[in-house]
């Protein structure tokens, strides 16, 4: 069953059953997500791909907003719910979106679960939250993982494969950097507050660029419903099960999701698209996740 994957017996990690049966339910959301952006890129391009999808979320979370939660809105922050915006949805978003134009769902998967590795590297040099010698072993670890990736798939030229590689790495680093901007100035506002606000601000953010970017081209109803399927269900739906999972297991256990996301994101692409899944994939797969479960504490000197 899932939820043994998160057993431990000293007490580490314990999930129950219905938190870790959720757990997989948002990594396979999110697994989509990366699917769902590979097959609708090409008719709308990344910019109008990633300004739907963030409309189409801040249309759905709106009006749980101001439902329930309006008066926790604290307008004296709207700066930080604009860089929020910025750095946690549309400039990621689109880095990910583009890096779809030339990698697969499942490679791309694989270089956004470093996401905890850039995460501990901003908190080190902005924060000054320091590392301690499993977490820089982590690291270390995590960055040969990626490695393993560009070398597998990247040239000489910055472009094609190479460039959307680096996208999708600079991906990783935004939202490193929301992460901790988020600790430093949001700690305290409420998940729906923040994943509402962050994306109408997001969607304000690209209007201009979307004017430009707009496809002139036809645009399949297949596109339509996965860029429909990519807001609702992959960003306001995953909001509401992410932060809910945050408010009741916490962050340590919630941000095992990492693990998860990249073997569905690898599965939909093989079953729907025929994704080839190789054997360097496989590897940086292992070498992130390890290091990534070392950074984030999940496995380490307590636990061994």
């Amino acid at each position: 069953m899932v939820f043994c994957i998160f057993y431990n017996e000293k007490g580490h990690l314990t999930l129950e059953k219905k938190d870790a049966l959720t757990l997989a339910f948002l990594a396979a959301i999110w697994g989509g997500s990366f699917l769902f952006m590979r097959v609708a890129v090409p008719d709308f391009g990344p910019i109008a791909l990633v300004q739907l999808r963030i409309g189409i979320a801040a249309i759905f979370l709106l009006p749980l907003l101001l439902l329930k939660h309006r008066r926790k809105i604290n307008w004296q922050h709207l700066p930080h719910y604009l860089f929020l915006g910025i750095t946690n949805s549309a400039l990621p978003f689109c880095l990910l979106a583009y890096a779809t134009v030339y990698l697969s769902a499942g490679y791309t998967s694989l270089l956004n679960s470093s996401v905890p590795l850039w995460s501990a590297v901003v908190a080190a040099v902005w924060m000054r939250d320091w590392l301690n010698s499993w977490q820089i072993a982590g690291l270390l670890l995590g960055f040969i993982g990626v490695c393993v990736l560009v070398a597998a798939r990247g040239s000489l030229e910055l472009s094609g494969p190479t460039l959307a590689i680096v996208a999708a790495v600079l991906a990783t680093i935004s939202y490193g950097v929301s992460a901790n901007y988020t600790k430093r100035y949001l700690t305290g506002s409420h998940p729906i507050v923040l994943a509402s606000m962050s994306q109408i601000t997001a969607a304000i953010v690209l209007l201009p660029l979307t004017w430009f970017y707009w496809p002139t081209g036809t645009i399949s109803q297949t596109s339509w419903v996965n860029v429909f399927l990519l807001g609702s269900v992959c960003t306001a739906f995953a909001y509401i099960l992410f932060y809910g999972l945050i408010a009741r297991v916490g962050p340590t256990k919630t941000v095992t999701v990492t693990f998860l996301v990249p073997v569905f994101a690898m599965s939909w692409g093989a079953l729907i698209l025929q994704e080839a899944i190789t054997l360097p994939m496989i590897i940086g797969c292992i070498i992130i996740l390890s290091g990534t479960a070392l950074v984030t504490g999940i496995i380490g000197r307590k636990s061994l």
